[in-house]
């Protein structure tokens, strides 16, 4: 825990959501109470958020019904990005304690960008997240072409759904695979995000969809960032944000790591300091020529190494 729980505090909950200093805590007995933060907790130098949405916190409730954070429990997991400040870096959590990140892109209109899919699967590994991928759209696409252009990242041990909110295809196996869980959503704009989770449950993408725009407006807008219930069981949150995270704690020699058709190829090169580019013997390039590494995910892992020009470059 941050701190260690004072002899007030009497109550475990979670928050559910946050603005501006505000916490709003779910306790165990489905009960809400708006808290703010024990002064004590904001002490010391502050490298990141002390209370994100998603932490659970133990909270004491004043005689007004507001309440007071004591303490925050140990996190499990952390979606964050870090932001830079006047006074240096600074961690920003957008979720605590997910569950699985589900990374919702269309099967067309808009065309997948599938680099930005591969970024958003580092991520999550990076946070120990495990991910799940849905195609949107199928409908427009028809499922058996949708698998031979997608279905190279189900090969890879991804989970992967294809569903459409028009028809209701795969809606009832996204709303099992989020029943009880934590969920993180990511994805680009024009997916169908909001449809999909009308579809899994009334409002939802419609509840979803106007915090993420008030988070867009700009930075001075109050930041709100929520999670919402799920009727079954579980809670799903949307990250507007995350669609601009770089890999700001990966170094280029680590990007092999996080590719699992490359990782164990490494090895197997010529040359120990192979970039995969051009040099002699190269086992990731051989595996490309022959088909056992897809061309787009190949060109993701040369692009998130060396940059968008694919030379190397300052290490």
């Amino acid at each position: 825990m941050v701190e260690c729980m004072s002899e007030d505090a009497h109550f475990r909950g979670l928050v559910i959501r946050s603005q501006s200093g505000f916490y709003t805590v779910k306790g165990e007995d489905g009960g809400e109470v708006v808290c703010r933060l024990r002064g004590r907790l904001k002490r010391g130098p502050r490298r990141g958020d002390l209370v994100a949405v998603g932490d659970w916190v133990r909270y004491s409730v004043l005689p007004d019904g507001s309440g007071m954070i004591e303490a925050v429990e140990e996190r499990r997991t952390m979606f964050s990005r870090l932001a830079p400040t006047p006074r240096g870096e600074y961690r920003q959590i957008l979720i605590a304690n997910a569950d699985q990140a589900v990374l919702v892109f269309a099967c067309a209109e808009p065309e997948p960008r599938l680099r930005m899919l591969d970024r958003f699967l580092i991520v999550a590994e990076k946070a120990s997240i495990p991910p799940l991928i849905v195609f949107n759209k199928v409908d427009l696409l028809g499922e058996e072409e949708a698998r031979r252009r997608f279905g190279h990242y189900a090969d890879l041990g991804y989970p992967l759904l294809f569903t459409s909110a028009k028809t209701g295809r795969g809606v009832d196996a996204l709303r099992e695979r989020l029943t009880g869980k934590v969920s993180v959503l990511a994805g680009p704009s024009g997916v169908g995000k909001s449809s999909l989770l009308n579809a899994v449950q009334p409002d939802l993408g419609l509840a979803v969809r106007s915090v993420s725009r008030a988070t867009r407006k700009g930075r001075h807008t109050t930041v709100v960032r929520e999670m919402f219930p799920l009727d079954g069981g579980g809670y799903v949150a949307d990250t507007p944000g995350l669609k601009a995270l770089a890999l700001w704690d990966i170094e280029p020699e680590e990007v092999d790591g996080y590719f699992p058709e490359i990782r164990d190829l490494v090895a197997e090169c010529r040359f120990s300091d192979c970039t995969h580019l051009h040099e002699p013997e190269c086992a990731v390039r051989a595996a490309v020529a022959a088909g056992r590494v897809h061309p787009a995910r190949y060109e993701s892992y040369i692009r998130l190494r060396y940059g968008e020009d694919g030379e190397p470059g300052d290490r």
